[in-house]
């Protein structure tokens, strides 16, 4: 055997051991693909998705969709053959983990954030469609999380108004956040809270975690409202990108007769409490799923435009909605008329 097939031959296994560690290695790289959609107008274990009480409450015909994608999560393995994968389904993306995750973000730190969006957007949503009707809402600092094996487990729960702590006005997160820092290591400290319009005095004892004094909760804005109303789409789906499609499905629910006319409406956007839209992730593995679930519109918050040039959407017309009230004009406008010009992204640039 010649120098040469010799050397050959035995490069060989570490060619292979090579390939083998190079294809199991993780990559920092997080792949997008579409999830599946959920009509908010649909019914969940029995009951409706959106709950109201003390108003009366319209379930017609006519779906409105959340989209959702797949998200690789902040210490999951992305190897090469899942990326080369990803690379070649044109319904799939890849970016750098650095682009979409914090450098020290992990799985649980992730699904804190997600949760709290989730609460956070909810809120936003019905203050929206109820401002859009002629109600009085008012802002307050809530709860909007609270951790497990924390002191405030089992006292404080999510959507608890803060009302005052230790003999302190609530007004603002930072006003929780100080009250804490300012209350004594080891005694208990008072809370009053607005629980379902109840006031509910309680004592939460801060703890020292890491050098910083706290209880577990996460406060932020949130609203009272002139009657109650709930979306409960279950815990596998969180972060901000619904709430334009909660404020649609909660102000159809509020109002006699389809939105829709009956027919499917998806679309992803943030919304804040002024009812401005604002730009999600994965827009464009989003837009397939609402065409795969049978959409024929899609909401789209205007700085994802650009994520829409040039893509082939079939039948589904995607309609550019600056607001929650623009997106409903939008709805009722093509349901009178299914070819009647509606705001687009190519208007927009």
């Amino acid at each position: 055997m010649s120098q040469r097939r010799t050397a050959a031959f035995l490069a060989l296994p570490l060619l292979l051991v090579l390939l083998v560690m190079v294809a199991i290695q993780p990559l920092p790289y997080v792949t997008y693909s579409p999830g599946p959609t959920v009509d908010i107008l649909s019914t969940r274990d029995g009951e409706e998705t959106v709950q109201v009480s003390g108003h009366e409450a319209y379930y017609d015909d006519g779906e409105l969709r959340l989209t959702t994608i797949y998200v690789d999560q902040p210490q999951e393995r992305v190897t090469l053959d899942r990326l080369v994968a990803a690379w070649l389904d044109p319904t799939e993306a890849v970016y750098p983990r650095s682009a979409v995750y914090a450098p020290d973000e992990t799985d649980e730190t992730n699904d804190t954030e997600s949760a709290v969006q989730m609460v956070s957007s909810q809120d936003a949503a019905v203050a929206t469609a109820l401002t859009e009707l002629g109600y009085d809402v008012q802002p307050v600092v809530e709860v909007l999380n609270v951790q497990d094996d924390y002191p405030a487990a089992g006292k404080l729960r999510v959507r608890d108004v803060l009302q005052r702590i230790g003999g302190t006005g609530i007004e603002t997160p930072q006003d929780v956040v100080d009250a804490v820092d300012a209350a004594p290591l080891g005694e208990p400290l008072d809370f009053t809270v607005l629980r379902e319009g109840k006031q509910v005095d309680l004592q939460v004892t801060p703890e020292e975690f890491d050098g910083d004094k706290r209880i577990g909760i996460t406060p932020g804005p949130g609203f009272t409202f002139p009657f109650e109303v709930s979306v409960d789409i279950g815990d596998g789906i969180g972060g901000p990108s619904a709430g334009l499609m909660f404020s649609l499905a909660i102000y159809d629910t509020l109002t006699p007769g389809s939105l829709t006319g009956g027919e499917v409406v998806a679309g992803s956007g943030t919304i804040d409490a002024d009812g401005r839209t604002g730009p999600i992730g994965g827009i464009q593995q989003k837009i397939a799923g609402a065409e795969e679930s049978g959409a024929r519109l899609f909401m789209v918050a205007p700085d994802n435009c650009p994520d829409t040039t040039g893509l082939d959407t079939g039948d589904m017309r995607l309609v550019r909605a600056d607001t929650m009230h623009d997106a409903v004009e939008a709805i009722q406008t093509w349901v009178d008329d299914p070819d009647a010009p509606l705001p687009t992204c190519e208007e927009q640039s």
